[in-house]
């Protein structure tokens, strides 16, 4: 029960570090949570980029090796980091105040942010770091703007910056806007894998927020085929209760 209302309080109010009152234009993203390899290997960026500092307290790592097929060996020796064991929940060994000293706010826990945000919302936040010498990490992004958090995944991507352009408000105001990125220092993958590996990173944070919804979206279909099998023997059956009046 204790549980349950976290999740509901969770749910809201918005998680701090992954929150914005603008955003602009999102891009597309398609999640499926049927392609176990993109979801794998979104787990292992994860674990790799981002449980330095984020917890998922709610996904245990042996449920996660269950729904995507990662054998526990494999976890134990490649993806648990902190000496935990194959039952205990993905913490991170960073304190709240530790975070809260080198950030300025304590990384939130991620592990119902893919219910929180739309896979769109995560994707374009993920891809749309740029260097900003006026914040105090020395990043920004676009979908968050003055976001706490460095941007992880810069020797991934590269290092990019903003391209801004002037737009008039119907008010006749002036104000820069962001139209774009330019690459000033190359990472180790190239624009299309990056994308491809936001993808499945963005894939196992939707996963995440509901593991349950792989079997929930099966059960479901079973339903409707019961509930189509029962109506139209339901239907038959009025038909000749019926016959004789009619």
């Amino acid at each position: 029960m204790r549980k349950l209302i976290l999740i509901i309080c969770l749910g809201m109010i918005p998680t701090a570090g992954f929150t914005s009152a603008g955003g602009g234009d999102l891009d597309y993203v398609e999640v499926s949570l049927k392609d176990k390899v993109s979801l794998q290997n979104g787990a292992r960026l994860f674990v790799n980029y981002c449980m330095s500092c984020h917890s998922a307290q709610f996904m245990r790592y042996n449920r996660m090796a269950a729904d995507l097929e990662i054998p526990e060996d494999l976890v134990v020796e490649q993806m648990i980091f902190n000496g935990g064991k194959i039952g205990d929940p993905m913490t991170t060994t960073m304190s709240r105040e530790d975070g809260e000293a080198w950030f300025g706010v304590a990384p939130p826990d991620l592990s119902l942010i893919g219910k929180l945000r739309d896979p769109e919302w995560l994707y374009t936040y993920l891809r749309t770091f740029y260097v900003d010498d006026s914040t105090a990490s020395g990043w920004n992004n676009k979908t968050f703007s003055n976001v706490a958090m460095p941007h992880v995944l810069a020797d991934l991507q590269g290092v990019q910056k903003a391209v801004f352009k002037t737009e008039t408000d119907h008010d006749g105001n002036e104000h820069q806007v962001i139209a774009g990125f330019e690459l000033i220092r190359e990472g180790s993958m190239t624009l299309e894998e990056f994308d491809g590996a936001m993808r499945d990173l963005t894939n196992f944070l939707y996963y995440m927020g509901e593991p349950a919804r792989m079997v929930r979206i099966g059960w479901g279909i079973w339903v409707l085929l019961f509930l189509g099998v029962f109506g139209s023997f339901a239907y038959l059956l009025k038909k000749e209760y019926w016959r004789d009046v009619h």
